[in-house]
């Protein structure tokens, strides 16, 4: 059995650049080829994405709800071989697909929802003064219009939810953009049957054929190409910081820049503050314990940094958290490249004078692509002079702060880079007497959590899955819920037109009876 990408309705050709997907927990490789996507097909899928903007721009909210509605359905339906695909391809457990299954099409229906209801563009109307002195009010009405196609990389670590049909696409399709898919190569086949689920429902939905390719091929090769092209308007992608970056620096030497919504690198700290007890310290070891290692830590808010205090209690939540690591039986990470990446970040960080290794899992790894936890320490008068300390290690390692001061604790918020989530164990009573703490916090994290781990991210209204460089390429933007639309939109200003000429959303009857902003 042989594939190749999907450009529109039509396959991409079968050529000497070809792969296979292996299974990170055996190291099958699948008997299932792949093929690169040529440059000439690149080409012809951003050819048919610039074909599709006007129509799908053009397009209503129902409309794109019914085409949404009818994705998430037809994925539904082909749960049974998705798991097959996907465990084989990932190492990730059936429990696990099947919920990333669930939220993946949860997302498809929350934009669904969202473009049927329609007040998400943001209606603005300051009507005309022709009377006003000394100059008349032109009547001026603006909303929020897609930006064109969209790139949209698929993360190694969600092979659905932030994948083919994922939040990206999903929030793209929803703002009226075509969108073109660079497959990850660690999961082609799973990409691909999602990929057909997509064209299927484009066919019966009678949308345009340029709302929807799928590319094979090397980030290097067929995603720079992608990014290239001066028909791709905006970049979503979910991964390591030196990927997002590249595709930053790329975007934006282009002729026409481009924005990159790109999710790199976070350490997700989490700030134990001193007055615990012992009990409540305990607690918070156990929950830190399952938050680090879940999905063998491949969580990009998995906590890779814990402040904690230098006190008989604080070592006793350093025993505590040690055991239970030391546990921890081996998984298996997504694949080879992550974890040789896992184990070479361990052993830099460890060179570092006064980084202590504290533990290492006492299971013994039996298969190639399995991963042990790890915890190293150090003190926080290290962590204030080295930057490299703040680095992020992908996978079920964590690092442990011991601070003697609540000034220490300001201090570090202070230096650390942007990130996803930052999270802070204690009381109210002594949230209050760490303000200066929490408002540091705010301009360092997209989202903050009390007594609460960061690990687990719900698909809402109100969530952000974003932060400050190197967390994101732009910290305004968040790639979950259903803010993430407005990644892919620009507003735009009518000034003068006539009634007739003007979108439903903001002529004067408002037809479509949403909320709008109206002076």
């Amino acid at each position: 059995m042989q594939n190749t990408s999907l450009i529109g309705f039509s396959v991409g050709e079968k050529n000497e650049s070809s792969f296979h997907a292996v299974n990170p927990s055996t190291g099958e490789a699948s008997s299932v080829s792949y093929f690169s996507a040529s440059e000439n097909e690149v080409v012809r899928a951003c050819e048919l994405a610039e074909s599709a903007k006007f129509e799908m721009a053009g397009m209503s909210g129902m409309e794109k709800a019914i085409f949404l509605r009818l994705v998430a359905d037809r994925i539904e339906q082909k749960v049974g071989e998705l798991v097959k695909v996907a465990t084989f391809e990932t190492g990730l457990p059936e429990g696990r697909i099947r919920g990333e299954t669930t939220r993946t099409c949860g997302q498809l229906r929350m934009f669904a929802d969202l473009v049927e209801e329609g007040s998400w563009v943001d209606a603005r109307i300051d009507s005309e003064i022709p009377d006003r002195e000394p100059v008349p009010k032109p009547d001026l009405r603006s909303m929020l219009r897609p930006v064109g196609p969209v790139a949209v990389f698929c993360a190694s670590n969600f092979p659905l939810a932030f994948s083919v049909a994922g939040g990206d696409t999903a929030s793209a399709w929803a703002a009226g953009c075509p969108v073109i898919v660079k497959a990850h190569h660690a999961h082609p086949g799973t990409a691909l049957l999602v990929g057909e689920i997509v064209v299927q429902s484009i066919k019966d939905s009678k949308m345009p054929e340029g709302c929807f390719s799928l590319l094979f091929g090397e980030g290097r090769t067929i995603g720079q190409s992608i990014v290239k092209q001066s028909s791709i308007k905006a970049v979503g992608f979910t991964g390591s910081r030196a990927g997002g970056r590249a595709i930053f620096d790329l975007a934006s030497s282009r002729e026409e820049p481009i924005p990159v919504f790109a999710e790199m690198s976070s350490i997700n700290p989490i700030f134990l503050l001193p007055d615990m007890d012992l009990a409540r310290m305990n607690e918070v070891a156990e929950g830190l314990y399952a938050s680090a290692t879940m999905g063998v830590g491949q969580f990009c808010t998995n906590p890779g940094v814990v402040f904690y205090p230098d006190t008989t209690i604080g070592h006793s939540f350093k025993d505590t958290f040690l055991d239970r690591m030391n546990e921890f039986e081996p998984g298996a990470m997504l694949h080879v490249g992550i974890k040789d990446s896992y184990y070479g970040d361990i052993d830099k960080m460890s060179r570092i004078d006064g980084v202590r290794v504290l533990s290492k899992s006492r299971n013994e790894i039996s298969k190639n692509c399995y991963a042990r936890t790890a915890v190293l320490g150090a003190e926080m008068d290290l962590f204030l002079k080295n930057p490299e300390l703040s680095n992020e290690i992908f996978g079920p390692a964590t690092m442990l702060i011991s601070y003697k001061s609540e000034s220490e604790l300001i201090s570090a918020a202070e230096i650390l880079d942007g990130q996803l989530t930052a999270s802070i164990f204690g009381s109210a009573q002594d949230l209050t007497k760490n303000d200066d703490l929490v408002s540091i916090l705010e301009t360092k994290a997209g989202r903050l959590l009390f007594n609460q781990f960061p690990t687990g991210v719900e698909v809402c209204e109100s969530i952000v899955h974003g932060g400050p460089y190197p967390a994101t390429t732009d910290g305004r933007s968040t790639s979950v819920g259903t803010g993430a639309i407005l990644r892919f939109t620009r507003p735009v200003c009518y000034q003068g037109f006539p009634d007739s000429f003007l979108p439903d959303e903001l002529k004067e009857s408002n037809p479509l009876n949403i909320r709008r902003k109206k002076v």
